[in-house]
């Protein structure tokens, strides 16, 4: 922003140039609307869990070794994410998205109704 004094318009006002940037600004809401799966990892820390996903996760790779080595690079990436991907599914389980409460429910409701009572009562 700049400010130009000399600037002559018969009035006692300033000539004023500003220059801005518009940004636009991704919420968290938007970046969760996204139907994404979450898996438990806290079952990790559980050494039971953690290796019969490592089991799991062999198990899955060795089907794949046996799979042709002429394969489309881009296709064994995703055999392996999925493989992974269930897997983890299998033995972790999907972890629940943590829903906000609501915080104006029906108790506010019953203390906005007597204070509108009281309020009534008192006039």
């Amino acid at each position: 922003m700049r400010s130009f004094r000399g600037a002559d318009c018969d009035t006692h006002h300033y000539m004023v140039i500003a220059n801005f940037r518009e940004r636009i600004a991704v919420g968290k809401q938007a970046a969760q609307r996204f139907d994404r799966q979450r898996f438990n990892l806290r079952k990790l820390n559980e050494p039971e869990v953690r290796e019969q996903n490592q089991i799991e996760i062999t198990n899955r790779s060795a089907a794949l070794e046996n799979s042709d080595d002429d394969e489309d690079i881009n296709r064994t990436w995703e055999n392996i994410k999925e493989n992974i991907q269930t897997s983890a599914k299998e033995s972790l389980g999907l972890d629940d998205f943590k829903q906000n409460k609501p915080w104006f429910d029906e108790e506010c409701l019953g203390f906005l109704d007597e204070r509108k009572r009281a309020k009534i009562q008192w006039i």
